[in-house]
């Protein structure tokens, strides 16, 4: 493959602070109407609950929370469209969805909000995504994305800070993962040229192999039995042959 897959464009810039931009716009609405968007956050295993799957990234507890998840969103979101521009609004609209199921289901009860949960979707998905691939270009942005938030893997265990909400770190860092090995990118696989990268080549059947024994010593095929006897016929046959030697010289001296 080449680079020419990475080209540049406005949703690059544009998706990432739409997004953060739309994460203000909340928060500037709940604290200017005074309203209660807590209420909308994820409540784990209660049916009204279900409404924060889509509703609780949305939400943030106050300013410092949202400032801290907008960062690293700007980052990741300019990241994936970057990258992975044919699966970049997929990987955002399951990530929320189902990292959102995953924390319904484990979490305690409480209301877990923030966009904490879609960033561990990003962190996970860049990362496996990018060593999967084995492109070099894909897995230098892995090893960057460890660089600047592989720390944040601690906050997916319970007894490192109670006041955050873990599970929905642990269910985004699953749901990454996941669809890292869900969405397909071909587009940046190598091309097959020979046939031994085929998936179903067999060395057996190859005819250049068969040169080859199990040490990779070059060694002479035999010709087939049934090869064998039909050259064997081109120089043996049961008709006799009887030769007969005159001396010309002596015939000559005779006329």
């Amino acid at each position: 493959m080449n680079d020419n897959h990475f080209k540049f464009s406005t949703a690059v810039i544009g998706l990432p602070i739409i997004f953060v931009l739309f994460l203000w716009i909340v928060y500037w609405v709940q604290i200017r109407f005074d309203f209660d968007f807590y209420q909308n956050g994820i409540y784990p295993r209660d049916f009204s609950g279900l409404q924060g799957v889509l509703f609780s990234p949305f939400i943030h507890e106050n300013l410092n929370h949202l400032y801290n998840n907008s960062i690293p969103l700007l980052v990741l979101l300019a990241a994936l469209q970057f990258f992975y521009p044919k699966q970049s609004f997929a990987v955002i609209a399951c990530g929320i969805l189902f990292s959102g199921l995953i924390t319904w289901i484990i979490g305690r009860e409480n209301y877990h909000i923030g966009a904490s949960g879609l960033i561990y979707v990003l962190v996970s998905f860049i990362f496996f995504k990018g060593i999967q691939t084995r492109y070099y270009r894909l897995v230098a942005l892995s090893f960057a994305v460890v660089l600047l938030y592989g720390g944040m893997i601690w906050y997916v265990f319970p007894d490192v800070d109670q006041n955050i909400s873990w599970e929905g770190h642990l269910a985004g860092f699953i749901t990454g993962f996941v669809m890292s090995l869900f969405y397909k990118t071909p587009e940046y696989a190598k091309p097959i040229v020979y046939d031994w990268q085929k998936p179903d080549f067999d060395p057996n059947e190859d005819a250049f192999m068969k040169h080859f024994d199990e040490n990779g010593n070059f060694v002479n095929t035999e010709i087939p039995e049934e090869d064998s006897e039909i050259v064997s016929s081109y120089f043996n046959s049961n008709i006799s042959v009887n030769y007969i030697i005159t001396n010309l010289k002596s015939k000559d001296e005779s006329l």
